[in-house]
């Protein structure tokens, strides 16, 4: 790592423990850089381990929301958030999972004019009024949801994925975090 990702003074566990090593080659490999966020996490292989795991379940394990929805979600309340990092690097999975530059770049400006289908607008509803308001969510934000056709499974994924990175976008704010700068040209 040459350049610095946060504006705290935090080095890499140095060595990085095995498979810690094995999972930045492995994204090195696959995405052709390592985020800036693990690398962030790095100085402390406990809390990587703990943000990787949580990350990793509720991004890419199976779930009755698309990969591309839960970057929706990611994009939209990073927007709420303005989240540099994360409106970066999840704009940038966004193009890719989509295949639509313009529907990531709206879903971050102004999630409310994109294009994109009935259930999936009141699925950033919900993630969006909690992200901002969620002492004023209730049963009607949930029955919105039923009423596009979401399991009661899925309300709990659109939710977990919402608080997420409402976690991760204010970790992101307190310390600088930057994006990779790779990510400003992907899927372009």
């Amino acid at each position: 790592m040459t350049e610095t990702v946060t504006a705290l003074d935090l080095e890499p566990e140095n060595p990085l423990p095995d498979d810690i090593a094995a999972y930045f080659s492995k994204c090195q490999e696959k995405l052709g850089l390592i985020p800036n966020v693990l690398l962030a996490y790095a100085f402390d292989a406990e809390k990587l381990r703990a943000f990787s795991a949580m990350y990793n379940d509720l991004m890419l394990a199976p779930s009755g929301l698309t990969k591309a929805e839960r970057e929706m979600i990611a994009v939209a309340v990073s927007a709420q958030n303005a989240c540099v990092y994360c409106l970066t690097a999840h704009g940038a999975a966004l193009r890719q999972l989509s295949g639509d530059p313009a529907l990531a770049e709206t879903v971050a400006q102004n999630w409310r004019v994109a294009d994109i289908s009935p259930r999936q607008r009141a699925m950033l509803a919900f993630a969006v009024k909690l992200t901002n308001t969620p002492a004023e969510m209730g049963e009607a934000d949930r029955a919105a949801l039923r009423a596009e056709g979401f399991s009661d499974a899925d309300i709990w994924d659109i939710a977990a994925v919402a608080a997420f990175y409402n976690m991760s976008n204010r970790v992101a704010a307190a310390v600088e975090m930057r994006p990779n700068p790779e990510y400003h040209a992907m899927a372009r």
